[in-house]
């Protein structure tokens, strides 16, 4: 099953891509968002099997997140070798964790707003996993992967002087700026996709950056889910993004995103997005 959500901020519709056509799901579901999770896919395949959801023309219309805004946004940290030492860091022995606010979700081609004084804005092209039932204190890898109701495209984007030099011990500051987690355009059920090998790439201004493969996580998506439980209680609804690969500004090869740039980042199976960055204007500019 392959969700979306078109419309305005603040009016999105809920939307399943299927058989190269759009249906809206308005009829058997309000959002895409935790509660939808609870009954919400079987009501959706139920409908498409009896034709009783209206098709939608979603041309020239904005792409929204697939999800409905988040109670959490978990971030892992350091998890492609290659990343970690690109990042002068050694590989961890425990999944790296760190929070963004819900209010960083936006849509995958919403044009992305850096603080004024920004000079180290960076990409990150990630696997975002949603989770689709409570879990807490899991038994295993296996068990949390039934926990997971879809994958999603995300750009963790991240201001470094913010995350590591500022940041008092922790990334927060330098990732939770409104709009640093474009996401989307699609979730993508578990059925009909296999996360364990899926190649993730992202682009500055048409230049290649980052080109991996989610096989060379160091924690996979069990892994993850597993030991965030024994940690903090996931809910439905929540969002996990999983680390990602070499080949961001950070590494000193590239240079940081900069007002007018324009970031591109796909993975396979789930879509691209393309996103335009623009300086926040200073407090005393004209409006």
């Amino acid at each position: 099953m392959r969700l979306m959500r078109i419309g305005a901020p603040g009016n999105e519709i809920p939307v399943v891509e299927h058989g190269g056509a759009h249906h809206d799901l308005r009829p058997v579901a309000a959002d895409i968002d935790g509660a939808f999770w609870d009954g919400g896919p079987d009501r959706v395949r139920a409908a498409l099997a009896a034709g009783s959801l209206p098709l939608i023309d979603i041309a020239g219309r904005r792409v929204a997140a697939p999800i409905a805004r988040p109670g959490a946004v978990i971030c892992i940290g350091l998890n492609y070798v290659a990343h970690v030492a690109e990042s002068g860091a050694q590989p961890p022995e425990h999944p790296v964790v760190f929070l963004k606010r819900p209010n960083t979700v936006g849509g995958p081609d919403d044009d992305v707003e850096i603080p004024e004084e920004s000079v180290k804005t960076d990409w990150e092209v990630e696997l975002g996993v949603v989770i689709g039932a409570t879990a807490a204190y899991l038994d295993s890898p296996q068990e949390a992967l039934t926990r997971v109701a879809g994958f999603v495209l995300v750009d963790d984007l991240s201001e470094r002087t913010y995350q590591l030099e500022i940041s008092g011990g922790q990334w927060s500051k330098g990732k939770s700026l409104r709009g640093f987690t474009p996401t989307g355009p699609v979730l993508v059920t578990p059925d009909e996709l296999d996360h364990r090998d899926l190649r993730l790439r992202s682009l500055v201004n048409g230049q290649a950056r980052q080109d991996s493969s989610t096989r060379d996580m160091i924690f996979g998506v069990g892994e993850l889910i597993h030991d965030l439980s024994q940690y903090m209680e996931q809910e439905p609804g929540d969002l996990v993004i999983t680390g990602t690969p070499e080949g961001v500004a950070l590494s000193g090869r590239f240079p940081y995103l900069a007002d007018g740039d324009t970031v591109e980042v796909e993975i396979q199976g789930l879509g691209r997005q393309r996103h335009r960055i623009v300086r926040r204007a200073g407090r005393g500019a004209e409006v």
